[in-house]
């Protein structure tokens, strides 16, 4: 059992009730499942560069990345459709909580002039996005392969119905906002 998960049964799910008026417990929001993405535009000049990247984020995540491919022909960007451009990684169950975990207690605190997250990456419906701009802030990726920082867009996808409760969520399971 990942000890966050643990930490969310026994503390914050109780004190998200109380915070939150809740009656019941399944009303409680809850994390869903964390989408990793990154997008590479290089990758219809040279191929390479997107398998490099998938090997990364695999390494990030613990779990095989998905190549997506582009739905529309753009002529001034190179790009028919079909072409791969990003790579994904979908997270749910225990994974999501290691990442999770990982991310809260190693990745934030070695990120450059960091002062908290950002209070209006949330989208309305209780989901938050965070955009990095490189992939060197986790300790997996070795400094000594990488050529070039590639970014990345990473969403916690709550159960939360507005961008209160999910900031509430956030917040207790360790998210430093502004």
């Amino acid at each position: 059992m990942n000890r966050l998960y643990e930490r969310y049964k026994k503390e914050i799910c109780p004190a998200l009730m109380q915070e939150l008026k809740m009656a019941n417990v399944m009303m409680v929001p809850r994390l869903e499942k964390i989408v990793v993405n990154a997008g590479v535009g290089e990758a219809t000049q040279n191929i390479k560069v997107l398998d490099k990247v998938m090997e990364e984020l695999g390494a990030i995540t613990g779990q095989k990345p998905s190549m997506r491919r582009a739905k529309k022909s753009i002529a001034s960007f190179r790009l028919r459709a079909g072409q791969p451009v990003a790579a994904t990684v979908t997270l749910r169950g225990e994974r999501m909580y290691d990442f999770m975990d990982r991310f809260v207690t190693i990745v934030i605190p070695r990120m450059k002039d960091f002062r908290g997250m950002s209070k209006k990456s949330f989208d309305g419906r209780g989901n938050y996005t965070i955009a990095l701009k490189d992939q060197l802030v986790f300790p997996e990726i070795n400094f000594s392969k990488v050529e070039k920082p590639k970014g990345m867009h990473i969403t916690f996808v709550t159960s939360a119905r507005n961008n209160a409760d999910s900031m509430a969520l956030l917040t207790r399971l360790g998210v430093p906002f502004r």
